[in-house]
């Protein structure tokens, strides 16, 4: 079994915690990944336009019928149900288009994974270049504490920053505090940690345009005395989040950390086509660790090819959540505890670490 610390340890990129991962070799390590033939994977591999491009198209029809419906209810109290769609419509498809296109696998045509993802980026109100950064951090260093910027919650964990996030109301701000010090030229010092010299130009560009966007969005406002243009642009990334936070505590939390075995750290979720649709196939979240360069039309497949060497998915989303917290209060108390997961017998043994030898006893159980 992988050992955890029980004292509280320091989650931010500048601590302690993160020339600890290079002395215990997880930075920027092997990662164990299942076998699959060349020529299979070569095929999953594959490049299309075609499923992204009908499924922005049916995204944005989706996002303007429900803000048709939602601006026909304004003043109303249909305006509340009808805005909460639309924020989640909003948002939701956001974070996994800025996702996917951000790995550029989306789309075979670069310039449409780099339209997307910068217009899914400012939905999301997530930086563009220092996010497509960060998220490149959390591919190498996953979960490994002191290294990756993405960890959802700590161990033990706070509890109000899980409850803001239900508004996206810590992210949130944190990211807009950070586009206007980009305005300056400045970087905060965690960004420092994996945005290179040579993106610092392109950052403060990016940001410089999302405040000016914001800047239009209140005049707006003001100029039609209503607070209705920010409840079509901007506000949705706040109000729509909750999904988004559901899905993301369902990739990790729970799990192992410091380990190089996206089986211990990662877990796949079957979910039903709509949410399948909203998250773009990121609930197959092992399968698209292990292999990130798979499009996400193709996971379903690559799925199929691994579920062989991988512990059972969790049924269903709330199956995943209330494993989650559950994991999460026992966490309070003791943050070393960790769920574990069986392999199947055709599994292969788990791997903790660098030492390739170094499986988890826990198989056995």
């Amino acid at each position: 079994m992988a050992t955890h610390s029980k004292h509280k340890r320091d989650y931010s990129l500048t601590g302690p915690e993160n020339d600890l991962a290079k002395q215990k070799g997880l930075v920027a390590a092997d990662w164990y990944t299942s076998p699959i033939p060349r020529s299979k994977l070569k095929e999953l591999m594959k490049r299309k336009d075609g499923p992204a491009i009908r499924d922005t198209i049916i995204w944005f029809g989706a996002l303007a019928a429900a803000g048709w419906l939602a601006y026909l209810s304004w003043g109303t109290w249909w305006a509340l149900p009808a805005f909460a769609i639309y924020g989640v419509l909003y948002a939701s498809p956001a974070d996994s288009r800025w996702h996917e296109c951000g790995h550029g696998t989306a789309f075979k045509t670069s310039w449409m994974n780099e339209a997307v993802y910068q217009i899914a980026s400012f939905m999301i109100l997530r930086p563009a270049t220092p996010w497509r950064w960060s998220h490149s951090r959390h591919h190498t260093d996953t979960i490994i504490v002191g290294r990756d910027p993405e960890i959802v919650s700590p161990r033990p964990p706070v509890w109000h920053v899980i409850a803001m996030e239900f508004f996206k109301l810590y992210g949130g701000p944190r990211d807009i505090k950070r586009m206007f010090l980009h305005c300056f030229g400045k970087l905060d010092a965690e960004e420092k940690e994996y945005i290179p010299a040579t993106e610092i130009r392109k950052t403060c560009t990016e940001s410089r345009i999302y405040v000016l966007i914001f800047i239009a969005v209140i005049a707006a406002c003001l100029y039609f005395g209503t607070i209705l243009p920010a409840m079509f642009i901007v506000l949705p990334s706040f109000f729509g989040s909750f999904l988004v936070l559901m899905t993301g505590m369902s990739q990790h939390l729970g799990l192992y950390e410091d380990v190089l075995d996206h089986r211990l750290n990662t877990r796949t979720t079957y979910m039903n086509p709509v949410l399948r649709f909203l998250y773009w196939n990121m609930n197959y979240h092992t399968e698209h660790h292990m292999f990130p360069m798979v499009p996400y039309h193709a996971l379903p497949k690559l799925h199929e090819e691994m579920k062989h060497d991988c512990p059972a998915p969790s049924p269903s989303l709330y199956a995943a959540l209330k494993e989650v917290f559950t994991a999460l209060l026992r966490q309070r108390h003791d943050p070393s505890y960790t769920i574990i997961r069986p392999l199947p017998a055709s599994a292969r043994p788990y791997v903790n670490g660098p030492n390739t030898g170094d499986h988890n006893e826990a198989v056995s159980k």
